[in-house]
């Protein structure tokens, strides 16, 4: 069903491109002058907006049954109480820790830590003037 409305709503999106592209920017409708032949000039222009008018009626339309087609089909969710697949137990059943022993990072902070922190004089000192 979905795909036959898809069908059709491209089809009549491609009639009013042409639709669109065939009308004169100054409403005289394809530019044709003249009284002879089939439809004057302003006949031309009468078909060529009701037309399209009728054209975007039916997109406006066809593009909301497709809307309500692709929610009908979707079925809820609930996004409490469930567990994501990657952050599932492993399969020993026991979870596995971090590892203690420190990496580099953890040595290169400690480095930081040690010469950041002044070594702290063991009696008060008066201050020095230079």
């Amino acid at each position: 069903m979905q795909t036959v409305v898809v069908v059709i709503h491209l089809m009549i999106v491609a009639v009013l491109i042409a639709m669109v592209l065939l009308q004169k920017s100054e409403g005289g409708g394809l530019g044709m002058g003249g009284g002879a032949g089939f439809m004057s000039s302003r006949g031309t222009a009468n078909l060529l907006s009701r037309t399209t008018a009728i054209l975007a009626a039916s997109f406006f339309a066809t593009s909301l049954l497709l809307s309500w087609l692709a929610s009908y089909s979707r079925a809820p969710t609930s996004i409490i109480g469930t567990t994501p697949a990657s952050q599932s137990q492993p399969a020993g059943g026991a979870p596995i820790a971090p590892p203690t022993s420190g990496g580099i990072l953890d040595s290169l902070k400690k480095s930081d830590q040690q010469q950041s922190a002044p070594a702290a004089p063991a009696a008060p000192e008066a201050p020095r003037s230079q």
